[in-house]
């Protein structure tokens, strides 16, 4: 396996996790993301001993796109403070089933997770575990009675995409977990992380990352609006 680089300096390394990849260890004992790039540092850096490498966020292992990992603990200090404090900006791309009501709107909803499970659930109101998540989102196509959307993330719950676009009768496409009901073992989810937004931990440029899911389906019914999207610098309006 080779795993993409985006970029790298002394500070960060931003790549491409690979989609049904773990991003830490996990019970499965497959191959993850972070003990990957921590081989691949040692390796080329010929470093003796154990490498630092600060897991700032995680994606679930269905999902693929850009990560930035920290390679000090002052730019891991940085970054999680940014993320905290809401100037990281983390954008998706989304493959849902059905056709929205509204093109553009934000989802507000409290969710509770089930640790045994590993399940999240939308609840009517704040209770005791739960956490507030807020997302919003833009219909960028529809087509074959699915909707390609573009997701900025307001809030970073477990889980939280899946579940809120779930919740509003609109699976993701592949989800197993969420969208029994509509989707079919064998289909890979369509999620991808297609955009980060951060400061740099230490010369505190402004910094953009980005890549774009494989062109396999559902993907490829879109490509040519996942194309225009790339570029585009703008947010919801």
């Amino acid at each position: 396996m080779e795993i993409k680089i985006i970029f790298e300096d002394n500070h960060l390394l931003v790549v491409e996790k690979p989609a049904n990849m773990p991003t830490q260890s996990d019970s499965s004992g497959d191959l993850d993301l972070l003990s990957y790039l921590k081989n691949d540092l040692k390796n080329r850096y010929q470093k003796p001993g154990n490498v630092y490498l600060g897991l700032i966020h995680r994606l679930d292992r269905p999902v693929g796109g850009v990560m930035v990992f920290a390679k000090t603990s002052k730019a891991a200090s940085r970054l999680s403070a940014q993320i905290r404090e809401g100037g990281f900006g983390k954008h998706y791309f989304a493959v849902v089933r059905g056709y929205l009501a509204t093109d553009q709107g934000r989802l507000t909803n409290y969710l509770v997770k089930d640790f045994g499970r590993n399940v999240v659930s939308v609840v009517a109101k704040p209770i005791p575990g739960a956490k507030e998540a807020i997302l919003d989102y833009g219909v960028v196509g529809k087509r074959e009675q699915l909707s390609l959307l573009k997701i900025v993330l307001g809030t970073g719950r477990s889980h939280q995409i899946r579940v809120q676009l779930a919740a509003i009768g609109h699976p993701l496409y592949g989800d197993q977990k969420y969208g029994s009901r509509l989707n079919h073992p064998g289909e890979q989810l369509a999620l991808f992380s297609f955009e980060l937004q951060f400061q740099h931990p230490t010369t505190k440029e402004y910094l953009e990352f980005k890549a774009s899911p494989s062109l396999v389906y559902p993907w490829i019914i879109f490509k040519d609006l996942l194309k225009v999207t790339r570029n585009d610098q703008e947010g919801f309006s």
